[in-house]
């Protein structure tokens, strides 16, 4: 394996829909997703991927704020690595690698949601240090 990270430029952000019809498990149309994600790369985000030569395989959003109790974060979101790449420790390679971005962006925090019955997820987020600090609530309007 030929790994690269690197930070997608916005205008190319349409590149990911392949990997987010997988993550997503097609449960959200492509247009929905395309919409989306053009509306997102006009926000405080930006995405990360993670490359096998010149291969695709794997995303991580990332958002930027400020947060009143902890300073300029960084919050992961939707991190995919396709099934075929997992188990070589490529999650950890890219948390690693998102979090030095982070901080050379000046944050000092981050923080993220996964689902309640991801347990997997919670192995793998206890094991890069993350710890629980409350509930993600949700709310559809």
């Amino acid at each position: 394996m030929n790994i690269s990270i690197k930070i997608l430029p916005k205008d190319q952000i349409l590149a990911i829909i392949p990997l987010m019809m997988e993550y997503t498990e097609n449960k959200v149309e492509r247009t929905i997703l395309e919409a989306r994600f053009l509306e997102m790369v006009t926000q405080n985000y930006e995405c990360a991927v993670m490359y096998d030569d010149d291969i695709m395989i794997g995303i991580a959003g990332m958002w930027f704020m400020t947060r009143h109790y902890s300073g300029k974060s960084m919050e992961p979101d939707h991190v995919y690595v396709a099934n075929e790449y997992r188990r070589n420790g490529l999650g950890k390679r890219f948390f690693d690698w998102m979090h030095k971005y982070a901080k050379e962006k000046g944050c000092n925090s981050s923080e993220l949601n996964t689902y309640v019955q991801n347990f997997p997820s919670h192995k793998f987020y206890y094991n890069e240090g993350y710890e629980i600090y409350g509930y993600h609530f949700y709310k559809t309007l």
